[in-house]
């Protein structure tokens, strides 16, 4: 072959190269584009619509992406798919996200999406947004210190930047509780469990802040010296979570910590039967029975405390009060 012809024949094959490349991903891509259309509407679980939602499109095939967002009355509109499977995620901040696969058509018409996006409650709607849990945690940090006056300022910055978290009213009632404003945390704890119907219809829907606005109730009634109040607030806590444990045990404290030691012996009776081989409940059982002069039954939870728990910190004093005890009673 002369070097002519061999060098036309290599300008062919880069031609024809050349046009590959250009064919084979257009031809790949007019498929993932179109005049493929969706719509629907986003609501929550009221029924009620959902402004602002974010809504992707994403093709299952490749990375082409398209999206929109919901207006005030929650519907949406997405075009520019080309025919075959989508993925649509709805989503917005403070709300759990959703989605659906989707055979997206362009000559016929899609059929209506709706969307039910879930509001994110609790430390579920914290952890989302990280700069609200900083904020949120920041301010827990200042109540360990005793800094209650300046958690307040902290909780009241976190509350007007997200005031769709409701559960921080819980920590500003735990601070005025802490200061003695009995009657400020009670309209706290009070606004949560108003808040936790109005979202949810029921306590038990969100069953941890439900207990702690309880508790909390039932804490500052002890402290105003309304003791039936107060146990009542303690019954509901519990019955909101009855196979929780450390509620029961929490509640024991409360009485214990107030001297209403019977109070405290049923609670802390309560924590055992649902967890038995929970070795606090019986070391502060050994307290209470100690408090009523009952050095028999205390004795009884003090050695079993450390049969159940023999490395804990706390046996060696555990131990020296056993011995006191003994000698006392001979």
């Amino acid at each position: 072959m002369s070097h002519i012809l061999w060098k036309k024949c290599l300008n062919l094959c880069l031609l024809v190269l050349f046009v590959l490349s250009l064919t084979v991903p257009l031809s790949f891509a007019q498929e993932q584009t179109g005049k493929g259309r969706i719509n629907g509407i986003v609501v929550d679980e009221k029924g009620q619509p959902v402004e602002g939602a974010l809504i992707l499109v994403e093709s299952l095939k490749t990375q082409t992406k398209f999206q929109g967002s919901s207006d005030e009355s929650g519907h949406f509109a997405v075009a520019g798919m080309g025919t075959g499977y989508w993925r649509i995620i709805a989503s917005k901040k403070g709300y759990t996200s959703s989605s659906i696969n989707m055979n997206i058509r362009q000559l016929t018409k899609n059929p209506p999406i709706t969307f039910t996006l879930k509001k994110m409650t609790g430390f579920a709607a914290l952890m989302a947004d990280e700069e609200s849990f900083q904020l949120f945690d920041k301010g827990n940090l200042l109540i360990e210190e005793e800094k209650y006056d300046e958690a307040l300022g902290v909780f009241d910055e976190f509350k007007t930047k997200y005031p769709e978290i409701y559960q921080v009213h819980l920590n500003i009632g735990t601070c005025y509780l802490k200061k003695g404003d009995l009657d400020r945390a009670e309209a706290e704890f009070k606004l949560v469990l108003d808040k936790t119907l109005e979202t949810h219809g029921d306590y038990k829907a969100d069953t941890a802040t439900s207990l702690r606005a309880f508790t909390g109730l039932g804490e500052l009634y002890i402290q105003k010296g309304d003791f039936e109040k107060g146990q009542e607030h303690f019954a509901q806590a519990v019955e909101i979570s009855p196979e929780d444990e450390v509620a029961a045990y929490n509640v024991g404290q409360v009485f214990f910590s107030n001297q209403r030691i019977d109070e405290a012996i049923k609670y802390y009776e309560l924590a055992i039967q649902i967890k038995q081989d929970w070795s606090k409940p019986y070391l502060r059982l050994g307290y209470a029975y100690i408090n009523k002069g009952d050095f028999d039954k205390a004795l009884e939870y003090l050695n079993k405390f450390i049969e159940m728990d023999p490395e804990n910190p706390e046996v060696p004093q555990t131990k020296n009060m056993i011995d006191t005890i003994e000698r006392i009673k001979k």
